[in-house]
């Protein structure tokens, strides 16, 4: 789990870490008001929201503003409409990128997208032109200290899971899309602690990079993902786990 996997663990802390700003908290509201708003204001039947609410709250998200932002996605309380799109396109060393976005404003989106992929060596593409590389799967992560391998492999087997993969630190479940929920009640239901759980975006292969590709990647990487309209990006980029900890520090 190198290289892109490494840079999402670093964005999931820098979050948590910068969560008293307003942009970080803006990223969480749009995602829970999108959420009620397609399926309701219950967390408890609806798996996208009650995922949107766990992240906000382990960054830090005050309930009110958990509460206001469910409310704005129901009606209760008057609200932006925000839409999802997602564009695609390549960065350097011909890494494809997915970007995930719900905006008020498609133009704006565009062209901010456009400039953060200009600017960082990249470019913005057509649509398609990226997403048969990528699998959408379930992704559950389970700290190691959690309980045995074995354990968490058994239940999340029999629960539907497809593969188990695992670093220094967790082990990652992988599930179809729509297995997502039953194997994280599963875990659950088994006393077994999960850091988080959603469905995502995984690339079939890789690019391997070098020092200076993986500086501009990591730059388009952050650039992207300060614009306000962006909820998650996803690459097939790998660097090599020494080289990625020396640009991370």
């Amino acid at each position: 789990m190198a290289g892109h996997s490494k840079w999402h663990n670093i964005r999931l802390r820098k979050q948590a870490q910068d969560a008293r700003k307003s942009k970080i908290f803006g990223k969480f509201s749009r995602e829970i008001i999108t959420a009620a708003r397609e399926g309701g204001g219950d967390p408890g039947v609806n798996s996208r929201l009650r995922i949107a609410v766990e992240k906000a709250r382990s960054a830090g998200m005050p309930q009110d503003n958990i509460r206001r932002a469910v409310q704005r996605g129901t009606g209760e309380i008057e609200g932006v409409r925000y839409d999802s799109y997602v564009y695609e396109g390549y960065g350097p060393g011909g890494v494809a990128v997915m970007v995930q976005v719900l905006t008020d404003n498609r133009n704006r989106t565009v062209s901010e997208l456009r400039s953060a992929f200009s600017r960082n060596g990249g470019n913005l593409g057509e649509s398609n032109c990226v997403a048969w590389l990528f699998d959408q799967k379930g992704v559950i992560i389970v700290p190691k200290e959690s309980t045995s391998e074995d354990r968490v492999f058994e239940v999340a087997l029999e629960a539907g899971a497809e593969d188990m993969l695992g670093d220094e630190s967790s082990y990652e479940i992988r599930t179809a899309p729509g297995d997502v929920e039953p194997v994280r009640k599963a875990l659950e239901g088994s006393g077994i602690i999960y850091e988080s759980a959603e469905v995502t975006m995984l690339p079939q292969s890789r690019v391997t990079l070098d020092q200076q590709q993986a500086r501009q990647v990591l730059r388009l990487m952050d650039a992207l993902d300060e614009l306000d309209d962006v909820q998650q990006v996803y690459a097939n980029f790998d660097i090599p786990d020494s080289l990625m900890e020396a640009l991370a520090a």
